[in-house]
């Protein structure tokens, strides 16, 4: 990679967010184990103070293997407005010290400070800045990683966890990377870490020494793009603005589903979800996919190209139950439903119009049900199928 003006890349990631946001409001709980996360045997752990991270308790992590781990921690249900609420007010302190704003999720981001270092001072300042904005304008911790890519700053920001900043400097690079397991790469996953421990790679040192074809031969482009990380070479810009690649949602069961009636009707449900977040977001979907776990937690996921690309409910739903549908009898029970819009798109940007007028009508319906749910409490209109479904609390797709 040429080797130009070093640039100085921040990754800012906040500490056990949603636990931290709740004990804004919670403060005797500080010092305490704290899950956030919904009871229950079927959920899992949104995020968990670090109190109860000393024990093993991770996000993504069973509910009831969590609570076994930390028999005493306290559990909070999520409180997703307030985390939205949140997020926009540090991502405002983000964009006042530059408009290069990646933001990778709802509490971290990529910060491209380069061009503010004449006004604000150096780097290093710059992040120590915004850790103490955030905790004296918002009370929340964070920590920081500064280096010359975004691969380094991501890798640093969780050596400085909980709470720091870790400089890694141009000509520290090598050095700090070639210190670490090769697990931190972008791109080793479970499978991935198999091949490299039969090729008796376990640390990036090890692997960066690797020939870069023996690594391709063994692992494709996966191989090169190892090599590459392994020797700090990663230029990719901070993107301001990332394109959302799919918006979907999902539904675990309390109880394993045989029910073919209820398994339909969540799918409906969902499907009004999605579309209204594909309308929220000005998007429209070229491919609906279906996804559904078996009690033994099988998992199989099929999609289909939409004729003509939409962000209507109907049209996702309608390609949902055809792709049910042709899955013919279920084996087992079904433990988990999801429906992912993929392959999107701007709305009104290639979508045609339908010869049918039904269609319209049904266009001009949900567009009204979301200006009526973005006025009154959710739940307040739904389709008619679904008025005996009960308000759901609303969980989110991913743990953070």
């Amino acid at each position: 990679m040429a080797q130009g003006k070093a640039r100085a890349i921040l990754h800012v990631d906040m500490d056990a967010f949603f636990v931290s946001v709740e004990l804004l409001s919670r403060p005797e709980l500080v010092g305490q184990q704290v899950i956030v996360g919904f009871p229950g045997e079927r959920s899992v752990v949104l995020s968990a103070s670090y109190e109860c991270r000393a024990l093993g308790v991770k996000s993504a992590m069973p509910m009831a293997v969590a609570m076994r781990m930390a028999p005493r921690a306290v559990v909070i249900k999520p409180t997703h407005s307030l985390y939205s609420e949140y997020s926009a007010r540090i991502m405002e302190i983000f964009h006042q010290v530059t408009p290069l704003v990646e933001q990778v999720s709802v509490d971290e981001a990529f910060l491209d400070v380069t061009g503010s270092i004449r006004r604000l001072g150096p780097p290093e300042a710059i992040g120590q800045m915004i850790r103490v904005r955030l905790r004296t304008e918002l009370g929340l911790p964070a920590s920081v990683g500064l280096a010359a890519s975004k691969f380094v700053a991501k890798v640093a920001s969780t050596g400085a966890k909980p709470d720091g900043m870790l400089v890694i400097r141009p000509d520290q690079t090598l050095s700090y990377l070639h210190s670490l397991p090769v697990g931190v790469l972008w791109g080793v996953g479970a499978k991935t870490a198999v091949v490299l421990r039969e090729m008796g790679i376990s640390t990036v040192a090890q692997l960066a020494q690797t020939p870069q074809e023996t690594l391709s031969r063994r692992l494709g482009a996966t191989g090169v793009h190892l090599h590459n990380l392994a020797w700090g070479l990663d230029d990719r810009p901070v993107e301001s603005e990332r394109e959302e690649k799919s918006i979907g949602a999902e539904e675990t069961f309390a109880v394993d589903l045989w029910d073919e009636a209820v398994l339909h009707r969540e799918i409906l449900h969902l499907g009004h979800r999605v579309a209204a977040r594909l309308r929220q977001a000005e998007k429209v979907a070229g491919v609906v996919a279906l996804k559904l776990r078996y009690s033994d937690f099988s998992t199989l996921s099929r999609s289909r190209t939409l004729p003509v690309p939409s962000n209507a409910a109907g049209d996702l739903v309608a390609a949902a139950e055809g792709l049910l549908e042709k899955l013919g009898t279920r084996p087992q029970a079904v433990r988990l439903v999801g429906i992912r819009a993929e392959k999107l798109g701007n709305a009104g940007g290639g979508m045609q119009l339908s010869i049918d007028p039904r269609d319209d009508n049904w266009r001009q319906a949900e567009a009204t049900m979301d200006l009526v749910r973005s006025r009154f409490p959710a739940g307040a209109l739904r389709p008619a199928s679904l008025l005996d479904h009960g308000q759901k609390e609303q969980k989110p797709e991913r743990p953070s």
